[in-house]
């Protein structure tokens, strides 16, 4: 398999910082599922693009000509990523939570009406459906996975469903579910699918049978705040957006509003136009990388880092076994010993950035964890009374596109010494509000306030 991503780099790769023994050590983020750094092309077309920044769309300068085009450039570049065609609109908002509340409010669902959807799912694909509809979940099995047949037999049941609402890749246990199948036997019983891209489009092609994709730049490798929704032109052709207010109108009187056409119908205000331009070339330089040296690099970091953690003693991984494809991510936990601690050892002692917790997926970490509802009981108490100390949950590595083997080795190393009983350099104290563990004594400044020891962090 290809080896060659070990010299692909983001912005910031070369950042050192300082750790509880004094020594300052090249930071290493393993937590491209929660946001990653800039592509070095995208930061230096957003450097290019700040001085010909201006408002867009109706602007008569020729900064505001030039900004409009290159924002227009940046919607036809996505599109392009997604595999789409004039038929449909990409939709330039913040973030992958904002497309689909923005996609659940335009449906025009009624609380009676079923959207079926996955215990799998990130908050952002659960919360705004429960809101606005009735849900129907595919529950999972003790791997965290289900099948195309688990699905069906949602779809199935009466009464019929309007809408089937997907992650491509889950963002806790880096499971990829068989989505090209799970589309096709949707659109078999008509009914329509939204897909949540924002784990699956950094890693993986976007089915273009999905009939509304949702995705984020900060998670491929452009994070200048927008996302994007895209589906049917139809969809968004009749009826209010949701957002009101200028750009998304062609005439308004006080008694009368006539809408725009889409997608400048549901861009309501002035657009992030620096974010659209940033993730139009995030879209373009992965399509010139290619899919296929992608997957073949990401599938040897997750056998690494799987294969890997699993040979620790007293480690255990969530979620699928070897054998199953995944993103280069996994989350685990390690006997014993708190995940909030773990993380807090690997960034204070070894400069490495994971994420814990329960990753914005509380129903999955609660059947991956194996709780009951007892378990979930309490834990809901302690939280209502303020106390997060003993919230469970789990740590996750997951890889980025600048990830090498040697990075991989570099945290499995540091587990390791965790893992093996080596006492810690420093003590660690837990914040009760926050269940977070935080080094505590002599030269530990920076963990509280890093504007000390770093000029590029700001004081408040």
């Amino acid at each position: 398999m290809s080896t060659e991503w070990v010299d692909i780099h983001l912005v910031g790769d070369e950042l050192e910082v300082p750790c509880v023994d004094g020594v300052h050590r090249r930071y290493l983020s393993l937590d491209g599922a929660a946001s990653t750094s800039a592509l070095p092309a995208v930061a230096a077309r957003v450097q290019e693009f700040l001085p010909w920044y201006s408002s867009v769309h109706r602007g008569a300068g020729y900064k505001s000509q030039v900004a409009t085009r290159e924002y227009e450039h940046a919607r036809e570049a996505i599109m392009r990523f997604a595999g789409r065609g004039p038929d449909d609109v990409a939709i330039i908002c913040r973030n992958t939570t904002e497309a689909i509340n923005h996609l659940a409010y335009r449906l025009g669902l009624a609380h009676d009406d079923v959207v079926v959807t996955t215990v799998v799912e990130h908050h952002a694909n659960l919360l705004p459906w429960a809101r606005l509809a009735t849900c129907r979940y595919v529950e999972c099995g003790v791997d965290g996975t289900f099948t195309v047949a688990d699905v069906c037999a949602a779809l199935d049941q009466l009464p019929r469903p309007q809408l089937l609402a997907i992650t491509g890749a889950s963002n806790v246990s880096g499971w990829l579910p068989p989505i090209d199948e799970i589309i096709a036997a949707a659109h078999e019983r008509g009914i329509r699918v939204a897909l949540d891209a924002a784990q699956l489009a950094p890693h993986r092609p976007i089915p273009a049978s999905a009939d509304f994709v949702s995705f984020s730049g900060h998670k491929m490798y452009a994070p200048f705040g927008a996302g994007v929704l895209i589906g049917p032109r139809s969809a968004f052709e009749e009826g209010d957006p949701f957002l009101a207010g200028g750009g998304a109108v062609d005439l308004v009187d006080l008694d009368e509003v006539v809408w725009t056409a889409p997608p400048e119908r549901e861009e309501a205000g002035s657009p992030n136009v620096i974010g659209a331009v940033a993730l139009g070339v995030a879209a373009e330089e992965l399509s010139r990388i290619g899919w296929s040296a992608i997957i073949a690099h990401e599938a040897e970091l997750s056998h690494r880092l799987r294969s890997g953690l699993r040979s620790i003693p007293g480690v255990t991984v969530l979620g699928p076994g070897d054998t199953t494809p995944t993103l280069a991510a996994a989350a685990f936990t390690v006997e014993g010993m708190p995940h909030a601690l773990v993380a807090s050892r690997l960034s204070a002692e070894f400069a490495i950035g994971v994420r814990h917790g329960c990753f914005c997926a509380h129903p999955y970490l609660t059947r991956l964890l194996g709780l009951s509802p007892d378990d979930v009981a309490q834990f809901r108490a302690d939280v209502l009374r303020g106390d997060r100390r003993t919230m469970p949950g789990a740590v996750r590595a997951s890889a980025c596109i600048n990830t090498s083997a040697q990075d991989i080795d570099r945290l499995l190393a540091a587990v390791r010494a965790i893992v093996s009983g080596a006492p810690s350099p420093i003590e660690y104290r837990q914040d009760p509000l926050s269940g977070d563990y935080q080094p505590v004594g002599p030269g530990t400044e920076w963990w509280t306030d890093p504007a000390a020891t770093h000029p590029g962090c700001s004081r408040s």
